[in-house]
């Protein structure tokens, strides 16, 4: 979900840049930075971002300049008066120079720049040339967004490659279970009986009991079903980042419980190896909208 996007627009002596860039979030959150006098453009970037985003922390920002000479200044001739004719008896008593003209325009308040909310419809006029570019703006993000996106797919489908083939050793290991759990208890006891005869009906049960609670067939099963309902994610145009999030905890739910279950060393191993693959699944899968 991260991006980066900028426009740049012109009008009548005016420039300006919009920004926007987006990193990962649970949400929409959507924060702005518009000059004074702009605000009424706020929700039109709102509703670009809510139609073109669904997730993702977004700020937007807009700067503005005029051009020299773009705005008219006003000189206060009435101002300059006064403060010539208050000086001058200064001058007759050769206390203080002439008032000069550079002197006169530089006192605060004799020249006026006119603010922007002073000339109503010239700013609507400058308003409406800046919204042309949001839409190109969140664009150029989506654009931005996409490219990313396609490098996620990626990476995603290989975790799915590299769960699938795990699942399918762990199977092959957890077929060998049952017997493997009979001798190792067998070797146990013939231990601890220091060679004295035991019951080997008993055995039988204790190993099919040890064999069914350390069964993990159907974790594997449910391991191949995410796989598939990832994959059918990964093909769906709408948005699947939290359904991805989700799914990255139901495969550590299995694995965490093939690791539990696991009388054998190279199954515990192979959890180990889904867990830390799921972990990519799972940060992965911030990065999608």
């Amino acid at each position: 979900m991260t991006g980066f996007a900028r426009v740049e627009g012109a009008y009548e002596g005016w420039t300006w840049v919009w920004e926007v860039r987006s990193v990962n979030g649970r949400g929409l959150d959507i924060r702005m930075r518009l000059p004074n006098g702009f605000e009424a453009l706020e929700p039109q970037v709102r509703a670009a971002a809510k139609s073109t985003l669904r997730r993702g922390n977004v700020q937007v920002s807009l700067q503005y300049e005029r051009a020299e000479g773009g705005a008219e200044r006003i000189v206060h001739e009435d101002i300059a008066r006064q403060m010539v004719s208050a000086l001058q008896p200064l001058v007759d008593d050769g206390l203080a120079r002439p008032a000069s003209v550079d002197g006169l325009l530089a006192v605060r308040g004799v020249v006026d720049v006119p603010r922007i909310g002073d000339a109503p419809e010239a700013l609507a006029l400058i308003q409406e040339a800046m919204a042309k570019n949001i839409a190109p703006l969140f664009g150029a993000l989506g654009d931005a967004r996409n490219t990313e996106g396609h490098e996620t797919e990626k990476v995603l489908a290989a975790a799915f490659d590299e769960i699938e083939t795990l699942t399918r050793r762990a199977r092959d290991c957890a077929g060998a279970q049952p017997e493997a759990i009979k001798q190792k208890l067998y070797q146990q006891i013939s231990t601890l009986l220091d060679g004295q005869e035991f019951d080997s009906d008993r055995l039988g049960q204790e190993a099919a009991m040890l064999a069914v609670k350390a069964d993990v067939r159907e974790e594997l099963d449910r391991l191949g079903a995410h796989i598939a309902a990832g994959r059918a994610l990964m093909i769906d145009e709408g948005a699947v980042g939290r359904k991805l999030e989700f799914l990255a905890q139901e495969f550590n739910r299995e694995a965490n419980t093939l690791c539990s279950k696991s009388s054998d060393m190279h199954l515990t191993e192979i959890g180990l190896a889904l867990k830390t693959t799921i972990d990519q699944v799972k940060e992965q899968a911030a990065n999608v909208e």
